[in-house]
């Protein structure tokens, strides 16, 4: 392996195993493969060559060893950042998160890597593609405000779905959206405090004035009633009425039920 051409020939055949390995579904052997030739690539100075075998090791982990699989994305991530390819790196930042996520069930890690791809993504709003990195970087921060607000942080949760609704209701093609960064906003500030959902609702009426007229705000509008008379009722009234028309997803049936678990006498933690 000494000299440059003997070590190229050597990055030829570990990718060319590599991919022999993948064909027969030996993942690891061919993560390890991959990770030989992204080693060997950087011992070239190749920093872009090694970064794409480190991404294929990382695939091929994934189905595997989803531990390794996320050392090798991340030394692929530690390339693009040196590189300041910083949208390609927040990409595999989402890779990272989506494994901890659904493999490794550990939210307070995939909560951290989207938040990292959100910054690199807002970092990157300079360029040309502004509304691709913007939107990039809002569904990473959902994702974030979504956990956030399961793990009972509902203040970091309100501060990026107003931050996040702030953006997005003066753009045509996302106004429509606002409205449910907005509902989401205030059932966080429900849970909390009563009063500070009232008042978080008239700002936001007054900010997106169109959000008065949506199904959200008048549901809210109810429930804050309902809540107020401390009547189980008619609150779960309210939301049978909404979810005939739109369908609440699990996020929000959590939401709602820790809202009405607050009202006095309400025992049986179910909508219907």
């Amino acid at each position: 392996f000494r000299g440059n051409t003997r070590v190229e020939e050597a990055c030829e055949m570990y990718t060319r195993a590599a991919n022999m390995f993948k064909i027969a579904k030996n993942w690891s052997a061919a993560g390890n493969a991959f990770c030989q030739a992204a080693k060997l690539h950087m011992q070239l100075q190749s920093k872009h060559d090694s970064a794409t075998s480190f991404v294929d090791a990382g695939n091929a982990y994934k189905k595997a060893d989803p531990q390794e699989a996320i050392n090798c994305l991340n030394a692929a991530i530690d390339i693009y950042t040196d590189m300041g390819r910083f949208t390609i790196a927040a990409k595999h930042h989402i890779t990272i998160a989506e494994i901890y996520e659904a493999e490794l069930v550990d939210i307070e890690k995939a909560i951290a890597h989207y938040e990292q791809a959100a910054d690199y993504y807002k970092g990157e709003e300079s360029n040309r593609q502004v509304a691709f990195v913007q939107d990039s970087a809002n569904k990473c921060l959902l994702k974030v405000a979504a956990y956030a607000a399961q793990l009972e942080q509902y203040q970091k949760a309100i501060e990026i779905y107003e931050q996040v609704g702030t953006n997005t209701m003066d753009n045509p093609l996302l106004k429509y959206s606002a409205k449910e960064y907005f509902f989401k906003a205030a059932l966080c500030h429900f849970i909390v405090d009563e009063l500070n959902a009232k008042l978080a609702l008239e700002k936001y009426e007054e900010m997106f004035p169109a959000f008065t007229d949506s199904r959200e705000c008048k549901l809210l509008k109810k429930l804050l009633e309902a809540h107020e008379e401390q009547n189980c009722e008619a609150y779960t009234e309210a939301v049978k009425e909404f979810d005939s028309i739109s369908r609440l997803d699990q996020w929000l049936t959590t939401m709602l039920l820790r809202i009405k678990k607050s009202i006095q006498g309400e025992g049986d933690g179910d909508l219907k």
